[in-house]
């Protein structure tokens, strides 16, 4: 993606600066940069043969594929601890088109309307005595893109096959292979989202532009909501995992997933940038597929998230409000031991070493020695190469 950024980058700048926001030339400029002299870095150097290495630092923004592995790995070592001994469902909650050309528009109103609803729906529905009768809880997981990078905002919830009875009494197990109705779901899902869309409408939280303009008028967005009401919204919920390790695999793929990692492109020609994707409506998985370059960028700014937008949430018995009292209760209905307490941070070399099985402390020259750092470097300095005289 740097070398995509740096082909295409300064051009497409330059023909989109007036409909570009911050938060895009942000990501842009950071993924470019990541992990080069123009971030700085420092000079590690072996305490056996005294070779030198430069490691440049990294840019840690969030869509930078590049950035994303360590924090990952942190993550679902703080998952692991907390998982249940009982099936695990993956539901998938998704705006059709017409709300999603709105949500592009208005993406933080949006996006935290969609986590609400999303929330409020499978909690009701569990609770209700005619479809499971429990307190449930869930992680849910904001991605805005298909294969083919274009807009695609839907929710990736992960949740316990049962719950908590309402006096906590007894865990409530669902049937075996289902969890609730995608069809009720749906339909709950679909009345709630545009009562609340309606709402944010009255209370002139929204905003239209462009194809959208016309939406400003009362009369032409009821029309709007209304054919969106006839349609069908579509709650797909995937086979249940078979296992505990099965769900950590899954969170591994879809928890820091930025919108094209860098193993899917192809080919960057002078014009075009070639990446695979899977088709899944014609059933031609991994296909290949060429944009132009300045489409490609197009695509891939579509993704930037609003500054500060939480993409990964727990709700209910998972929910940070409760602790761990709900969750420890749910463990011990299941014969489980409580969650132990959390083994302090390594540091982020061990971690590595663990990821990739390579030491970032061993010297690559003569690999008997260890780097050590000696000397730091600011932003776009050059690094001091040469050793330092300690006679």
């Amino acid at each position: 993606m740097a070398d995509v950024f740096r082909r295409f980058g300064p051009a497409y700048r330059e023909a989109h600066a007036g409909s570009l926001s911050r938060g895009q030339l942000r990501v842009m400029s950071a993924v470019q940069l990541c992990r080069t002299s123009a971030l700085g870095g420092h000079v590690e150097q072996c305490d056996d043969c005294g070779a030198l290495r430069i490691a440049y630092n990294s840019c840690r923004n969030r869509h930078c594929g590049k950035c994303q592995s360590l924090a990952r790995a942190q993550w679902l070592e703080d998952r692991q601890a907390g998982l249940l001994d009982c099936q695990y469902f993956h539901v998938v909650f998704t705006l059709p088109e017409s709300i999603a050309a709105i949500a592009y528009q208005n993406q933080r109103l949006l996006y935290n309307l969609l986590f609400q609803v999303t929330s409020q729906t499978l909690q009701t529905i569990a609770a209700d005595p005619k479809h499971l009768g429990a307190q449930i809880g869930f992680l849910a997981i904001l991605h805005t893109w298909g294969q083919n990078l274009l807009y695609h905002p839907h929710l990736h919830c992960v949740v316990p096959g049962g719950g908590l009875s309402p006096d906590g009494s007894r865990w409530v197990a669902c049937r075996r292979n289902f969890f609730l109705s995608v069809r009720v779901l749906a339909r709950l899902f679909r009345g709630l989202f545009l009562e609340q869309l309606q709402r944010a409408f009255d209370a002139s939280e929204l905003n239209f532009f462009g194809e959208l303009e016309s939406l400003r008028s009362a009369s032409a967005f009821a029309r709007y909501l209304a054919q969106t009401r006839q349609s069908d919204w579509v709650v797909y919920a995937k086979p249940p995992f078979g296992g505990a390790q099965q769900v950590l695999d899954y969170l591994g793929r879809y928890t820091h997933r930025v919108a094209i990692s860098n193993n899917r492109l192809l080919r960057i020609t002078e014009h075009t940038v070639s990446f695979r994707w899977n088709d899944y409506r014609n059933h031609r998985p991994k296909s290949g597929m060429q944009l132009t370059g300045e489409e490609f960028c197009r695509r891939f700014l579509l993704h930037v998230l609003p500054d500060g937008l939480q993409r990964i949430r727990h709700y209910g018995l998972l929910g940070n409000r409760h602790g761990h009292t709900r969750l420890d209760r749910c463990r011990e209905l299941l014969a489980q031991a409580p969650i132990p307490s959390r083994p302090p941070k390594p540091d982020y070399r061990d971690r590595y070493e663990q990821l990739t099985g390579r030491s970032l402390r061993q010297c690559p020259a003569c690999r008997l020695g260890q780097m050590h750092r000696v000397h730091s470097f600011r932003a776009r300095a050059l690094p001091r190469m040469s050793l330092p005289d300690t006679s």
